[in-house]
């Protein structure tokens, strides 16, 4: 007999939108989430292009609704559902931005939303998810014990369930940050996202390879949290890995839809240090006075520590995201 967990985990790998996008589903994503979505700005650094030694676009998805990227996804996800799927309220996991937005989301639509989160989610995102008025379900900080709590509420709700990034709906939203910097941005080579259960560089490569089939696609992972990287290398999906990084908003591991994906659209992933992200962190918020997290800063810190494989180069860099705890900057001392 299977367990809770296996049949939530069969129930989720049939159905439709485990199929990956196409660029009409980014296209159409765009329209849906319009009217919610905000177009973020490109930002731009003379000091920081001189220090890196190519020219790097910066769209600003940190200052996107709930501070994320995470709102396009999950908007194109919650607005795709039919009058009866929503009325069944939403499921989802998340250790923080996706659990907001698809508490805003669910709320502008009227329904009710469910998020799972690991003990270890920081306090800054779990208000966020709770102020936004979505349920609370605690859970363990494995990717195991998330789906075996995800099982036992789906059982008692039956839900619609939204996958944070192994979700067509999702990847297709996700896909609009770059629809939107290519069409603001003209002959980018080359676009970069932090990369961690790979929805959003998976919307990056359909988009981006639809508008320009030669440009290059990077993504930029932790060395601690290095899963994606080694996923690729070894041309199979790498499981288990036990992310140990500042990153909170990368320490998923890749989905099977997300992984055929990257894999198909070629996409080459590059790492950072602990050490190397913090001082792009913080390089970002002196040069670009924006507040982004750490996960935003990996994309620079692969930059700055592969400078030759990016010299010349026009380079578009998603800033992910911008919610940190203020009090526990990782520049600070410790308390």
């Amino acid at each position: 007999m299977l367990t809770l967990q296996a049949r939530f985990q069969s129930a989720f790998a049939m159905q439709d939108f485990h199929t990956s996008p196409d660029f009409d589903a980014v296209q159409h994503a765009a329209a849906r989430i319009a009217p919610f979505a905000q177009v973020t700005p490109v930002l731009r650094s003379a000091s920081l292009d001189a220090l890196t030694g190519c020219q790097l676009f910066f769209k600003s998805e940190n200052l996107q609704r709930v501070g994320a990227f995470k709102f396009r996804g999950a908007c194109n996800a919650v607005y795709s559902l039919s009058d009866a799927q929503a009325a069944r309220g939403v499921l989802t996991q998340s250790s923080g931005n996706h659990g907001a937005a698809v508490a805003l989301a669910c709320r502008l639509r009227g329904i009710t939303a469910r998020v799972v989160v690991p003990r270890n989610a920081p306090a800054v995102k779990l208000a966020a998810i709770r102020e936004f008025g979505a349920d609370i379900i605690p859970s363990g900080t494995t990717q195991a014990e998330r789906d075996a709590v995800m099982a036992e509420v789906l059982a008692q709700t039956q839900a619609e369930v939204i996958h944070p990034f192994n979700d067509a709906r999702v990847i297709a939203g996700q896909g609009t940050a770059t629809l939107e910097l290519m069409n603001q941005v003209n002959s980018l080579d080359s676009v970069m996202a932090p990369v961690s259960g790979g929805g959003l560089l998976s919307g990056t490569a359909i988009a981006a390879h639809a508008l320009d089939p030669a440009i290059r696609v990077f993504g930029a992972e932790p060395e601690q949290a290095g899963d994606a990287a080694e996923s690729l290398r070894r041309g199979e999906r790498v499981t288990g890995w036990i992310p140990d990084t500042i990153c909170d908003g990368l320490r998923a591991e890749l989905g099977p839809l997300t992984f055929d994906i990257l894999r198909t659209h070629r996409a080459q992933i590059l790492l950072a240090s602990e050490a190397e992200i913090i001082a792009a962190m913080r390089l970002l918020w002196e040069r670009l006075k924006l507040v982004v997290e750490p996960s935003s800063a990996v994309p620079l810190a692969v930059v700055m520590r592969h400078r030759a494989t990016f010299a010349g180069r026009r380079l578009g860099i998603i800033l992910s995201g911008g919610n940190v705890d203020l009090e526990k900057l990782p520049w600070l001392p410790a308390a």
